[in-house]
């Protein structure tokens, strides 16, 4: 059953997203779910009201709920529909409150999967007013995971020379943890930018999701007490795992 009409399209333009129809049509779906329009074991509305509603072929409707299939939101039950999972998992569950400390710890939670980087990296952009470049910077990237399903993808340049103070700690634990909690080093600025994009094919490959699936794209600048930039940061999140929390008044 097709609840809350008033959420119809009204002559949709899929043109207007360079996303496949499809996994536009993922998208509203799971997020009515995620918003509790159809609870848990709750059937959900039928391939053809949601042909009606969205205006696409019944083929393009399948693809859409088999997406949410794969992802164990919703299971298809042959002659009964297509019914919500019977637990939905908060999958907002990575709260970025926006706080140096509290980023770090967030991101320093889990252990990350270092990726062999076979092509040396352009240095990373600094602004002037970002500070000082370091004299060298080494490079990695990285996957981090939860629960067995990846959510983020960093691209890093950190200070060389941090890393010869602890090179077993920045071997197996996410950089940014370790700069923060890095004995002696203090942090002068950090700085932090968003923007919302769409996944490419190789990282949407590494993030287990679809091409032109949500992301949020953060860039991270850390300079310390001299003004040298230790640590830049580009990191892609799932952008269905993110919640940004901001204290107006902190």
């Amino acid at each position: 059953m097709l609840k809350d009409s008033s959420a119809a399209l009204a002559n949709p333009d899929y043109r207007r997203s360079p996303v496949p129809r499809y996994l536009q049509i993922a998208g509203v779906i799971r997020r009515r779910i995620e918003d509790g329009v159809w609870g848990p074991n709750e059937k959900i509305s039928t391939l053809q009201e949601l042909e009606a509603e969205f205006q696409v072929a019944r083929v393009t409707v399948r693809q859409a709920v088999e997406v949410l299939q794969g992802e164990g939101l919703v299971r298809r039950i042959q002659g009964k529909g297509t019914f919500v999972s019977a637990s939905v998992e908060d999958k907002r569950w990575l709260k970025l409150d926006l706080k140096w400390h509290s980023l770090a710890g967030t991101i320093g939670a889990n252990i990350p999967r270092f990726l062999p980087v076979a092509t040396p990296p352009a240095p990373p952009t600094i602004r002037p007013e970002d500070g000082t470049p370091a004299a060298r910077y080494r490079y990695l990237e990285s996957v981090q995971s939860r629960r067995g399903q990846p959510y983020s993808f960093a691209r890093v340049h950190f200070d060389d020379a941090l890393y010869e103070r602890a090179p077993a700690r920045f071997d197996r634990e996410p950089t940014i943890a370790v700069v923060a909690t890095l004995e002696g080093l203090k942090v002068k600025r950090a700085r932090q930018s968003f923007i919302v994009g769409t996944v490419e094919p190789r990282v949407a490959n590494l993030l287990a999701t679809g091409i032109g699936f949500p992301t949020v794209e953060a860039h991270l600048v850390i300079a310390d007490e001299n003004d040298v930039v230790i640590y830049v940061a580009d990191i892609i999140y799932r952008g269905d795992c993110v919640q940004l929390d901001i204290d107006l008044l902190g």
